[in-house]
């Protein structure tokens, strides 16, 4: 099943080219979109959702902006999953986000490629703070990415390409090799991780890099699996 997304940005041409690169995601839907909070909580009253991406700063709006929007949006609607997409950069803001229940905070001036790791991630159960990473190294773990890992290639390439949103058939299919040798290869890289839940291996990506390093060649690999 697709991961039901809605998008709230008062920037026009911003928030149509964000729909258009989630809608090139075979895991995504992006089944509504807002421009201030008036228009987000009609949206969210009758269109059932599993990650709300919005900005911070939306002006004009009947429910405000900012921290107090967002806490609201905590009291009315406390099992969505939030990711706040801004151009703010205030640890202090994002302290106060994380105590709110945010899940994920991501600068603007992050590529795409993390606002779909960002939304994968959360929907999975963990939290995504990249300023977090990026000011300490690491936001949990001490390791940089493929730093200390007893992961073969195989199994790396596998981990992200699987935090990056793909299915383990979609991985098959890319990487020419069997769903039984992939989810193989998923499985023994998570044992080798220490890490039980997929919840825990997309929070480990990310804490140590490998979610958003570069991924190896995916052409057709003929050696033996």
């Amino acid at each position: 099943m697709k991961i039901r997304i809605l998008l709230a940005d008062d920037h026009p041409a911003l928030l149509s080219g964000i729909q258009h690169d989630l809608a090139a995601i075979p895991t995504l839907e992006v089944v509504g979109v807002a421009r201030d909070s008036g228009e987000l909580v009609g949206l969210l009253q009758h269109q059932s959702c599993d990650v709300l991406v919005t900005d911070y700063a939306m002006p004009g709006g009947a429910y405000g902006d900012g921290l107090t929007f967002i806490s609201y949006l905590r009291r009315c609607f406390p099992t969505l999953k939030i990711v706040v997409f801004t151009t703010l950069d205030s640890p202090a803001i994002v302290q106060e986000l994380a105590k709110l229940g945010v899940e994920s905070v991501l600068g603007k001036v992050n590529e795409t490629r993390h606002l779909i790791s960002a939304i994968h991630a959360v929907h999975a159960g963990t939290r995504y703070f990249p300023s977090e990473i990026s000011r300490t190294g690491s936001a949990g773990h001490h390791r940089n990415a493929d730093e200390g890992l007893d992961l073969t290639k195989r199994e790396l390439e596998v981990v992200r390409l699987y935090v990056g949103g793909q299915s383990i058939n979609e991985i098959a299919e890319q990487l020419h090799r069997s769903k039984q040798t992939i989810s193989s290869q998923k499985t023994s890289a998570m044992r080798k991780l220490g890490i039980e839940r997929d919840a825990d291996l997309f929070r480990f990506a990310y804490e140590t890099g490998i979610a958003t390093a570069s991924t190896p060649s995916s052409g057709a690999d003929s050696s033996p699996e």
